[in-house]
């Protein structure tokens, strides 16, 4: 506390004057910038969270340490120093309530500003390849809900999708027989509850499923995938903030592969797949900066199970591993944090954990299924399901 002592008679206006200002400044001005500061750091976005984008009504700036980087019109995001995050989607998100055919991803593919696909946009049916071709590489975003088989020509053709797509089977009987998607340099791209596949080569096998080049943001979810001629599920060239979930991998060589490439930069999630049978990549993660693998299902592969290669950092949680030869694997040069586990009737080596991997919960929450449960679990819920898009919900 300051006292101050003058006499009376000693005291003027203008002395009167300054004296108030004095305590103005000295007490009233740090407690104003007091609190200021405070609220700044109570309201500033977390490191990788969201900051500013069109429409955005949160915080603009970010807790000491991270800048607010612009990365593109609808999104900015808090980058640590010396951190460096690919393009978000270059959507908004939906409007909250959205039904099944509409649900928004889980794990990485939540992160960057969110994966929503179409939503918001128009929403179509398509039963021929003319137009599912023609919505799919359409500019704006789109809802594309498959009614049935759609048989594509010529053989293993790769159908271009754009960004802000979704692709959805209605029911569960939704189909791209003898062909795939190509998904290459996009965005916000939604894959969902579709049969793909049949494309087997004789000579030389060069058609995938879904094929995915340096994309960002992109959900594979419920879909099986079988008998395919190159691979079932390729996301390649620094594909990231990906989640695949709920998937079949089924009747094939090459389930999926993941990398091709010598960066360091892709963050993926995948979970509650059943690998069936397969042989080699269930999966083969190449060069991820971070990936999570939890509550999967590998029954049956004949060469490797999960294998992080090259320079991956990789948590592999709660994976029940059934009659697997190598159900494990990593290279060298990889991180690898293994725990929860089953190994059941295996062959051949379960990788040792080394290095410090990841934590996934330092990104997003999620609920591990018991591994004792999970192969139940994963049977019951894999694959095209009529409840993810029902036919009821046809004109949504």
């Amino acid at each position: 506390m300051i006292r101050i002592y003058i006499p009376c008679h000693q005291v003027h206006h203008t002395m009167l004057t300054s004296l108030i200002s004095f305590i103005a400044y000295a007490c009233i001005v740090p407690a104003a910038a007091h609190v200021a500061n405070v609220a700044e750091r109570q309201s500033c976005s977390a490191a990788w969270a969201q900051c500013g984008g069109s429409g955005w009504a949160g915080p603009t700036c970010c807790v000491s340490g991270s800048s607010c980087v612009a990365q593109g019109e609808w999104y900015s995001q808090c980058t640590p120093s010396g951190g460096t995050s690919p393009s978000p989607p270059s959507a908004p998100p939906p409007a909250s309530g959205s039904s099944a055919c509409l649900a928004s991803a889980d794990g990485f593919a939540s992160l960057n500003g969110g994966t929503t696909g179409g939503a918001g946009g128009t929403t179509v049916t398509v039963t021929n390849q003319s137009d599912l071709e023609k919505y799919a590489s359409a500019s704006g975003r789109h809802v594309i809900k498959v009614q049935g088989r759609i048989t594509i020509a010529p053989f293993g053709k790769e159908v271009r999708v754009s960004s802000d797509k979704t692709i959805v089977g209605i029911g569960s009987t939704g189909e791209i027989y003898q062909g795939g998607f190509a998904i290459h340099g996009v965005r916000n791209v939604i894959i969902r509850n579709l049969k793909i596949g049949n494309t087997p080569m004789t000579t030389e096998n060069d058609y995938d499923g879904i094929q995915s080049d340096t994309t960002s943001n992109i959900w594979i979810d419920h879909c099986l995938l079988e008998n395919g001629g190159d691979g079932l599920l390729d996301l390649r060239k620094d594909t990231t903030f990906f989640t695949v979930s709920n998937n079949i991998f089924r009747n094939h060589d090459k389930a999926f592969g993941i990398g091709w490439t010598e960066n360091v930069v892709a963050r993926g999630t995948i979970h509650h797949n059943w690998f069936d049978r397969t042989n080699q990549r269930n999966p083969s993660a190449d060069n991820l900066a971070q990936c999570h693998l939890y509550n999967n299902y590998v029954l049956g592969v004949t060469s490797y199970g999960h294998y992080a290669r090259g320079s991956t950092n990789a948590r592999v949680e709660n994976v029940y591993f059934e009659s697997c030869r190598n159900p494990l694997t990593k290279d060298s040069g990889a991180i690898l944090n293994a725990s929860g586990n089953i190994y059941q009737s295996y062959t051949g080596t379960v990788a040792a954990n080394s290095g410090t991997a990841f934590q996934p919960r330092d990104y997003y929450s999620y609920t591990l299924t018991a591994t004792a449960d999970v192969p139940s679990y994963v049977k019951a819920n894999a694959g095209p399901r009529a409840s993810v898009c029902p036919s009821s919900q046809e004109g949504y």
